[in-house]
């Protein structure tokens, strides 16, 4: 097989194991039950160290029990994420062969294919879209329970998890953050918008750190800066003396800019959709601080926001103008989930971003 290229959930012979399962499960059922969770017609309930999960509205037929443990949603919800057995097992740390069973086993008890097989490949279905959707909403409102105890308890200092599209805004923030919270586990994430959207979904992460729009239902936003956008070009460019240019007479010039789905790209993009044309881009990458040395270079120019300007100062490397056009700027702004359990640590976070990265705040 070739290196990423996606392959079919196989059948892996284990008859009886299902069988196994569900006998199990019955005995367990009645007995050892605990803890019951609704949430839209999904109800999770643990049964001594097993969590199954089933339809209450519909209820299970005769003869039959759920045999769907969170174990079991977590690998479905890894292989959906990554539509790729392997890598859904990497990311797991588990066999391939176990998450190949597991989603076998949860189609047999759904009675309906998650996944349509075309030779070696698989992709969620419609479906698999809809139980993905159910899944990701219990599953995060498990994780936020749990976080929510161990806050009542008191068990450890907590941890706060960030994502956002480049990493260099949040070093103020962290610098405070752990002064304040010093024993505060801290994980970040690098991620493009429709990453940090299922990052928040899925309850990865506390906050999301967005310089695009990013909203939603259930989904709060408070906007802590709103900057201008440059265009910078090499010192001897034509260009160079000027103060100010249109987007229009950018059209022949080749650009330096991040790849599809981060916030340069997308602004340069509507930028030029709005003259009707399509930039040409000659270098693209996730690494965004190179940009000034990469058109330092003479490989093109790009934009930057005007905090970059100011950081370099009399060190740029480059020249800068303003852009003649509507709305060329980058609002950052921090986004979590409305019903999300945000710790102490959390709010702490939060308020050191206001505080670090709002203007008026300062």
């Amino acid at each position: 097989m070739l290196a990423g290229e996606p392959e079919e959930v196989g059948d892996s012979g284990d008859v009886d194991e299902l069988a196994v399962l569900r006998a199990a499960q019955q005995r367990t059922v009645g007995r050892n039950m605990g803890m019951i969770i609704g949430h839209e017609g999904i109800l999770t309930q643990a049964f001594g160290h097993r969590r199954v999960v089933s339809n209450y509205a519909k209820g299970p037929g005769p003869g039959e029990t759920a045999v769907m443990d969170l174990l079991s949603l977590r690998y479905f919800q890894a292989v959906a994420r990554h539509q790729h057995i392997s890598r859904a097992a990497e990311e797991l740390r588990v066999a391939q062969p176990s998450v190949s069973r597991t989603i076998i086993r949860l189609e047999s008890e759904l009675g309906v294919p998650l996944f349509d097989r075309r030779g070696r490949r698989i992709r969620l279905n419609e479906h698999g879209e809809a139980f993905l959707r159910r899944v990701e909403r219990v599953l995060a409102e498990l994780d936020d329970a749990r976080r929510e105890a161990a806050d009542a308890s008191g068990a450890g200092p907590g941890r706060v998890a960030v994502a956002a599209e480049t990493l260099v805004q949040l070093a103020s923030v962290l610098a405070a953050f752990r002064t304040y919270r010093p024993g505060v586990s801290v994980r970040l994430f690098q991620a493009p918008l429709d990453e940090m959207r299922r990052h928040l979904r899925t309850a990865e992460v506390d906050f999301a750190l967005a310089s695009q729009p990013l909203s939603g239902p259930g989904l709060c936003t408070l906007e802590l800066v709103r900057e201008e956008v440059l265009l910078a070009v090499p010192p001897g460019h034509p260009l160079a003396g000027r103060e100010r240019v249109t987007v229009a007479e950018l059209a022949g010039e080749g650009f330096v800019s991040t790849r599809p789905g981060l916030w340069q790209r997308a602004l340069l993009e509507r930028l030029f959709a709005g003259e009707g044309l399509v930039p040409r881009v000659v270098c693209e990458g996730d690494e965004a601080a190179a940009t000034p040395e990469l058109i330092a270079a003479g490989l093109g120019i790009g934009l930057m926001p005007a905090i970059a300007r100011r950081t370099m100062a009399e060190r740029s490397p480059v020249a800068w103008l303003r852009l003649d056009a509507p709305d060329c700027h980058r609002t950052l702004t921090l986004v979590w989930r409305r019903d999300a359990h945000l710790s102490p640590a959390a709010l702490e976070f939060r308020r050191l971003a206001k505080e670090h990265l709002m203007p008026s705040a300062s």
